[in-house]
C-alpha cells in the first residue's frame, strides 16, 4: 500500500510533537512509547520507522524543544529586549502550560539521567540560548557568566512556581524571580 508524498515525515513530526509535550508534562521515564504513539494517533510498530529507541525520541525531542525556545528568546529579544523575555518566561502562562514551555524547567533532573549523546546535545544547546542572552546584556567583563547566572535564576524560579501552582506564594516566586534576574542585570 503506497501512501501520499510527506506521509512520513508528517507523522515524525506528530510523533516527536507529541513526545516532547508528554516529556515535559509527565516526565521522560513516566512517558510510554505506546501512550506517545496512541496519542499521535499512530499504532506502536508505526514508531520504529521513524526512531531507533526511545532514546534517540528524546534525544531528538529536546533538541527540538530547545530550538523552539531559543527562536522564542529570538523573537523576545528583538521584540522587547531581555526585560521582555524575563516578563514572558516568568509568566503565569509559561508556568501554567509546562508541556509547551522550558524543556530545561521541565526535565533538568532527567537530562542528567541520559545517555551521553543527550547530554552533549542538551549542553550544546543550552549554550545557544547562553550566548542570546549575553548578546542582549549591558557591557559586561563575563557576558556569557552573566548569562548563566541569570538563566539559572529563571529556571529555578519556574520551577518552584510550578512546585506550588495554584498558590499566592507560587505568584511571588514568579515576581521575585523576575527581580532577581533584574538585579543579575544590573550587577554584571
Amino acid at each position: 500500500m503506497r501512501y501520499e508524498k510527506g506521509r512520513k515525515d508528517a507523522s515524525r513530526s506528530r510523533i516527536m510533537e507529541v513526545a516532547a509535550e508528554r516529556f515535559r508534562c509527565d516526565g521522560i521515564a513516566a512517558s510510554g512509547l505506546a501512550s506517545i504513539m496512541s496519542d499521535a494517533g499512530l499504532t506502536n510498530g508505526a514508531f520504529y520507522p521513524h526512531f531507533q529507541s526511545k532514546a534517540e525520541l528524546v534525544r531528538e525531542s529536546v533538541a527540538e524543544a530547545l530550538e523552539a525556545q531559543s527562536r522564542q528568546l529570538q523573537e523576545a529579544l528583538a521584540s522587547g529586549g531581555l526585560d521582555m523575555a524575563i516578563e514572558a518566561y516568568l509568566s503565569a502562562e509559561h508556568r501554567d502550560s509546562p508541556g509547551k514551555g522550558c524543556a530545561s524547567a521541565a526535565l533538568l533532573p532527567e537530562i542528567a539521567r541520559q545517555p551521553p549523546e543527550t547530554r552533549k546535545l542538551y549542553a550544546e544547546r543550552l549554550h545557544t540560548l547562553v550566548r542570546q542572552i549575553a548578546e542582549a546584556l549591558p557591557q559586561t567583563k563575563d557576558p556569557e557568566g552573566a548569562a548563566l547566572s541569570i538563566f539559572a535564576a529563571l529556571i529555578g524560579a519556574l520551577q518552584l512556581a510550578r512546585a506550588l501552582e495554584g498558590t499566592e506564594l507560587s505568584d511571588r516566586i514568579l515576581a521575585a524571580g523576575k527581580d532577581a534576574a533584574r538585579v543579575l542585570i544590573q550587577q554584571r
